[in-house]
């Protein structure tokens, strides 16, 4: 692209979706290094606390409380930004909502509504930008997701909303490419964040969601976005893992679609209980909540070098002497199958799980921990026990649990137990939970 876009601190940027997650990182970083910002949310409440908040720090902000699915809310928008400071240099359509269950049970009305939001709200954002931009040109830097290339189950109806934003995204660069209109299209690609999309999704899942590993930090999308705000970039993934993802998908894709099958549909539910009920959800209203964390409980990435890299051609030679360190880094953050389940299966013969667990270094206690929330979680399982939970070295832990048949084994292998262990394997086993289906022979109890 053969477009020049200003410093930031030249910059009037409006961001949508400013008081959560993402927007809210990317307001106070574009904030801090000097841009003047137009902020757009539902969380009129909220809008007032961050303008305070960045005013009050010598920074200069104004908002405008919008519901980006409402058409007439983008004019708004862009008329505040023209009457604060005489127009602006960067859109970002960074509003979202999620949406978590299986396709045949996710109302149809919630998915129109996820469609209002993330793809029809940035429809209307974007073409509001370039209405104004044609002539004084800037950046309009839509929020995509690795969802944009690989869609993962239990999110569904998020997940074609993420692909139709590459659609819609795609076209319009070309567009405006061949118009040679001033303005740089940019779709960023942020793998899983810990932002509170978990907490504010509309769920469907009998527990509160939460994300599979490797997550990143909001602040590390945020700090991709105001990079190309300065920089014209046609796509960036924020995150090796999704990048890795969405490539794996190309190259193999009925290997990745088992490896997702096996890692995020048992991943996804928490096992803890929703926070709030259904129709309370941020598709339903507005949160109010000034937040850019999440629920997620792993560890979260600060920085992601893949991006860095990608967005930082001039040291990309430097990087490469470091790019062991990334594959490494990447492949660890990559979902590695639950558990690995052999022994025999079926008959009248009284049953039993060995269950070996082997923590990441560091994680010992944390995995002595897992093993006692299991025990709570079977103490309602009538068909369950006896059971043990022991140490077998500083690092290796073990689970044995016994079952009159096949059928309470099998119960207890879909129960909150199970669960909780499929949720909790990738941030804190070094391996798949190996589990040995056992037939008992004799016993003295």
């Amino acid at each position: 692209m053969n477009v020049k876009l200003k410093p930031l601190r030249e910059q009037v940027i409006v961001i949508t979706g400013a008081t959560s997650g993402i927007g809210l990182a990317t307001a106070r970083m574009a904030a801090g290094r000097g841009a003047r910002l137009v902020l757009a949310a539902r969380s009129g409440t909220a809008l007032g606390q961050l303008v305070n908040e960045i005013t009050s720090a010598g920074g200069s902000a104004v908002s405008v409380t919008a519901d980006v699915a409402d058409e007439a809310s983008s004019a708004a928008i862009a008329a505040r930004a023209v009457e604060a400071f005489g127009g602006f240099d960067t859109w970002i359509n960074n509003a979202g909502t999620g949406v978590y269950g299986r396709v045949d049970e996710v109302s149809v009305a919630d998915m129109r509504q996820a469609f209002e939001v993330n793809y029809w709200g940035l429809v209307y954002g974007s073409r509001e930008a370039v209405r104004h931009l044609k002539q004084s040109g800037g950046a309009i830097i839509n929020l995509g997701s690795e969802v944009s290339e690989r869609a993962v189950p239990l999110q569904g109806a998020y997940s074609a909303t993420k692909f139709a934003v590459k659609g819609f995204t795609e076209a319009l660069r070309m567009e405006l490419e061949h118009d040679g209109a001033p303005i740089s299209v940019t779709l960023i690609k942020p793998a899983q964040i810990d932002t509170p999309f978990t907490v504010n999704a509309k769920n469907y899942l009998s527990s509160e969601p939460q994300h599979v590993p490797k997550v990143y930090a909001a602040e590390v999308v945020a700090a991709a976005i105001l990079k190309t705000a300065v920089r014209p970039t046609r796509s960036v993934f924020v995150g090796g893992g999704g990048m890795l993802m969405a490539t794996l998908g190309r190259l193999a894709p009925g290997l990745t679609d088992r490896l997702m099958e096996r890692t995020i549909i048992p991943g996804t539910p928490s096992g803890r209980p929703p926070r709030r009920a259904r129709d309370q959800s941020g598709l339903d209203a507005p949160t109010e909540a000034l937040t850019t964390a999440g629920n997620y409980s792993g560890h979260v990435a600060r920085s992601s070098l893949y991006t860095l890299a990608t967005l930082n051609p001039a040291v990309v030679g430097a990087v490469a002497l470091g790019f062991g360190l990334l594959l490494r880094s990447s492949l660890q953050g990559l979902a590695h199958r639950p558990a690995r389940m052999r022994g025999s299966r079926g008959g009248h013969t009284e049953k039993a799980l060995h269950i070996r667990l082997e923590a990441r270094r560091g994680r010992e206690a944390q995995v002595e921990g897992l093993v006692r929330d299991i025990l709570s979680d079977v103490q309602g399982e009538a068909a369950t026990g006896p059971w043990f939970g022991v140490r077998l070295s500083r690092r290796v832990f073990g689970i044995f649990e016994r079952f009159p048949d096949e059928r309470g084994r099998r119960a207890h292998l879909s129960g909150p137990g199970a669960a909780r262990l499929m949720a909790k394997s990738n941030a804190l086993l070094a391996r798949p939970a190996d589990i040995s289906r056992l037939d008992i022979i004799g016993a003295k109890l």
